[in-house]
């Protein structure tokens, strides 16, 4: 006979402790299961650190939506809870005419999506807040931040444990059975829990994940993709105060260049497709094109001056030669299983839309129990 408890989430990343945490202040029992031994150790601890103001998405969509919601959620809670974090702005910055001309449309989908702060300046304004700086003109975004995600993901942890949730590390999963009034789970070392509701938020892993639960229709399982991020570490301390974005490419949103709470800068992330989840070393020869491409907006880049820093993987459900996929999050009324929620594709800007998603599975479970 396998213990039965009320909500299980799987997937302690910034997301998947947002959510138990959103689901454990409704006053449900929380189990948080993670794989690994610690908390965010994939792709919530291998990314920029940035809060987006919800600028580049299609107008309409969850990441669009859950962007700007969650922004304004997250400055609220690192004020509230003292999670180290900065509104130091970005610059979204165009260095040839066909550039200066998308940024027009970028400005149009933000203010569509309700980012209605975006700053228009021109190369001489723009060289005013960032001497070092070359472009032709540029978009002051004063929303952007930084956030010490490693801090947040700490204090969402003391908050589920406060509302009297569980966390279990070292937990993998197995495989899952959905039965009309509880969704049965089988840990890797055979252990078996039964609950009522289960949120897939196993990022990297969700699509895998959701393949072994029985009972869901593999029509509702996307494919997973993987697109890794490198990142080069500036030595030295960078002239530049605000976050420096080049116009997005097709797969990701250029060679940015980040600061940390410290000041610190890197670059990245660039965009490589890979095969799996598992290749995290970053190829110093990378460096080459990385040069290049900052030297495009910062043409006193020192030679040698980067070093090979690190590298995430995006958890995408689109390949590299297909349009760009919003978040997927299933919930009862998508697959018909009662009590699932799966949470695919949920890459940048997942860190910033987190507590928003939490409340927007809260939503979903929520129309489940009374439909």
């Amino acid at each position: 006979m396998s213990e039965m408890v009320d909500c299980v989430v799987v997937g302690a990343g910034v997301v998947g402790l947002a959510v138990a945490r959103a689901l454990a202040l409704q006053g449900r029992e929380v189990w948080l299961l993670e794989a690994a031994n610690a908390i965010g150790t994939e792709t919530s601890s291998r990314n920029s650190e940035v809060i987006h103001a919800g600028i580049y998405y299609p107008q309409g969509s969850l990441k669009a939506r859950l962007c700007v919601q969650g922004k304004a959620m997250l400055y609220d809670y690192c004020s509230e809870r003292g999670v180290p974090h900065s509104r130091c702005g970005k610059l979204i910055v165009a260095t040839s005419t066909e550039q200066q001309n998308a940024l027009t449309g970028i400005r149009a989908r933000a203010q569509a999506n309700g980012v209605d702060d975006l700053q228009w300046l021109s190369r001489e304004e723009a060289r005013a807040l960032e001497p070092e700086l070359e472009c032709v003109a540029a978009l002051l975004s004063p929303s952007t931040g930084i956030v010490d995600s490693h801090a947040l993901m700490l204090a969402l942890l003391g908050d589920l444990e406060n509302a009297g949730g569980v966390l279990a590390l070292n937990s993998p999963l197995a495989k899952a059975h959905c039965a009309p009034q509880a969704i049965h789970l089988e840990a890797m070392d055979g252990t078996c829990i039964s609950a009522r509701t289960v949120v897939n938020a196993a990022g990297l892993h969700a699509p895998v994940l959701a393949r072994q639960f029985e009972g869901l229709s593999a029509v509702h399982v996307p494919q997973a993709a993987y697109a890794k991020g490198n990142y080069f570490t500036l030595s030295g301390r960078a002239p530049f105060s605000h976050l420096i974005y080049p116009v997005p490419e097709a797969a990701g949103l250029g060679v940015h260049l980040t600061l940390d709470l410290g000041g610190q800068a890197k670059f990245g992330p660039d965009v490589q497709w890979v095969e799996g989840p598992e290749d995290l070393v970053v190829d110093a020869s990378r460096s080459e094109a990385f040069y290049a491409e900052v030297r495009k907006y910062w043409p006193g880049l020192r030679d040698g001056a980067l070093a090979a820093g690190y590298a995430g993987i995006r958890p995408k459900i689109h390949g590299p030669h297909e349009p760009a996929a919003d978040f997927l999050i299933q919930g009862p009324r998508d697959h018909g299983v009662s009590g699932l929620v799966n949470l695919f594709g949920i890459e940048s800007p997942g860190l910033t839309s987190a507590l928003a998603i939490g409340a927007h599975v809260v939503g979903l479970l929520h129309q489940d129990a009374v439909s």
